[in-house]
Formats: C-alpha cells, structure tokens, sequence
C-alpha cells in the first residue's frame, strides 16, 4: 500500500511539474518573440536616422550582429537581425491594415472584433513561435497570413504543419466559394464552422499518404492509409472532428451494407460519414450516399443532434452530375476530389479554377 501511495504522489508530482516546465516555456517562447519585435523596431528607429539604408544594412547591422553574438551568443546573425527588423514592419503594417478591415464587417461582427484586435494592437501579442512568425512574414498578402496565423494559434499547428496547410492552399480552397465578405471574414476571423458547407473543401490534399509513389490502388488500401495515418488526415479534415469508425455496418431486410469511414463533428454536432471512390463518381454513389445519410438520421441521430453529413471523396467528377443529382436545397450531401501528391502552386490554381 505504501508502495502505491507512493507512485502516486511521484505522478501528481511528475505532472506538476510537467505543466510547470510547459508553462515556463510557452512564457519564455512568447517573451522572445515580443523581444524581437522590439529589437526590429529598434532598428527601424535607427535607419531612419540615416541617409543610406542600403549602407545601414551591410554595414551597421554586421556591427549589431558581431556585438550581440559577442555578450549574447547565437541567435543574432545578420540573416536574423532583417528578419527581426521585417517583423517589426509587417506586423505594424498589419495593425493598421486589420483596423480598416474590421470595420467593413457587419455591425455586431465589427464590435466584437474590433475590440479583439484593439487589445491585440494595443498589446503587440504573439501567441506562436518565432519559427512560425518567420514563415508569415514570408506570406505577402495581409488576408491569408492573419488567416494562418489565426489557425496555426487555434489547432496548436507546428511549424511543418503550417508550412503543409500554406503549401495546400488552405486559405484558397475554402475562400473558393465564398463571396468577397466572407473571404473577408474567413481571413480576419479564421474558419467558422456554422453549418454543414463550412465542414466541406474541394479538393482534399492527401500527400501525406505516400500514395503518389504507387502506379494503383483499391479504396481499401486508400482506407488503410487514412486510418495509418489518421492524425494527418483529422488535421487535414479540419476542426472539430473525432474518429467513430470505419466500415461501420448497417442492415436492414436481411441487407448489409459498410460505410467506410465514419466521424463526428464537435462543432455541428453531427455525423459525418465518408465514402471513398477510385476513378470518377457516378450517380449511383450519390445516391448510395443518400441512403446512409438517410440511415442514420432515422436511427443514429440523438436527440438535439444535427442531421448527417454525407462526405464522397473521389478522384474526378462532373459538377452537373452532383447538381442534377441532389435536390436543389440540398446541405447534407457533398462530393469533393482527392489529391495524393501535393501539386505545385500553378497545378493547384488551375485544379481551383475548373
């Protein structure tokens, strides 16, 4: 017995100051990062006081660089210093930028933001790391770098996982149906998740399975390859989901039927269920889609939950098949296509605008 209390008193233990340790760093990371604003503005200052800022840039910065490697150590190359002096532009530039955007809200979004971001300009915050800063500022328009900012902060992305959300055009493929206000608001708020076609991008990147490597596979080994890697593929889903199942089996008239993957959003509080077809989608897969959807809002759904999204992923499709094929009010049912290598920017843009 002593024994056991012991092991747990060492765990109590372990984990306050597990929390202790991560508390220390995140104040630490955010302290650095607030330093280096003040030092790139501290250089700005200082240019423009002189007469030639392309001298001031080769000559006064190596002499900053050399000095504060000096006393200070590593972390204050030349490389560095510009790129501390850029984040002390871009994000000044960005205050501004974000007052005049936020007031072309609708009212009560306008009140409400505004006053987050009088207390984020105010303050000069940054929740992310300086890694993670050192990306944005690489990104130049102002829309889609406070929208990755915003959800890199929100779904705790690492840095590797921001720089694959930016190389699969996060922002461009949700922005793609929205028209000029809510591309707006998307970029000044980041995601909302307030009905079923917020859940839906078009198309999906799944580079991450390694599937590109491979001349063919079925819609079980694509299956096998989402759940091998199902924390790549929640991330890439988007907010608010958690896993169920996968050929989760319904019956009905001595009938069996698998869907293959099967989730639920948090945030919507329904069913999500995900059919995956190789090759183009036919008519038939909609309507099978329809089936399930059906199903299980008839014998799944709880009481106070929300009806059943139904989610096809396939390779290629015709949008007339999927207009003609769902009712014109339709907000339940939804086909997008799947990529498995990350295409280059030009291919990205050209697969949007089809």
């Amino acid at each position: 017995m002593t024994e056991l209390v012991r092991n747990k008193l060492f765990e109590q233990i372990a984990i306050l100051l597990d929390m202790a340790r991560q508390k220390v760093m995140t104040t630490v990371n955010h302290t650095m990062v607030q330093t280096y604003f003040e030092i790139g503005r501290m250089i700005v200052e200082d240019e423009l006081q002189g007469n030639e800022r392309a001298k001031y840039a080769q000559s006064q910065l190596k002499g900053l660089s050399e000095k504060l490697t000096e006393q200070f150590g590593k972390g204050f190359s030349v490389s560095n210093l510009k790129n501390m002096r850029q984040f002390y532009l871009t994000y000044s530039e960005q205050s501004q930028f974000l007052e005049k955007e936020f007031a072309k809200l609708e009212p009560i979004r306008q009140t409400v933001s505004s006053e987050l971001i009088k207390k984020d300009t105010e303050k000069q915050t940054f929740p992310l790391s300086w890694s993670h800063y050192q990306k944005l500022i690489r990104i130049s328009d102002p829309y889609e770098r406070r929208f990755y900012e915003i959800e890199a902060e929100k779904n705790h992305w690492s840095l590797r996982e921001l720089e694959r959300q930016y190389d699969s055009a996060l922002f461009t493929r949700l922005a793609l149906s929205k028209n000029k206000d809510e591309i707006r608001a998307l970029a000044l708020e980041g995601q909302k998740i307030e009905k079923p076609a917020d859940l839906v991008k078009d198309p999906y990147i799944l580079e991450f399975l390694g599937l590109s490597e491979m001349p063919s596979y079925s819609e079980n080994e694509l299956e096998q390859h989402l759940i091998d890697k199902l924390e790549h593929f929640l991330l890439e889903l988007g907010s608010g989901f958690a896993f169920v199942g996968r050929q989760k089996r319904i019956s009905f008239d001595e009938q069996h039927f698998y869907i293959d993957l099967v989730f639920y959003n948090r945030l919507l509080r329904c069913f999500v269920l995900i059919d995956l077809k190789i090759g183009k989608l036919k008519h038939q897969d909609i309507g099978q889609m329809q089936m399930y959807v059906n199903y299980y809002d008839r014998e799944m759904r709880l009481e106070g939950e929300n009806q059943t999204i139904g989610l096809i992923l396939c390779q290629d499709k015709t949008e007339s098949l999927v207009k003609y094929t769902l009712p014109e009010d339709n907000d339940q049912i939804f086909a997008s296509k799947y990529q498995t290598a990350l295409p280059s920017k030009e291919a990205l843009l050209a697969l949007l605008q089809e």
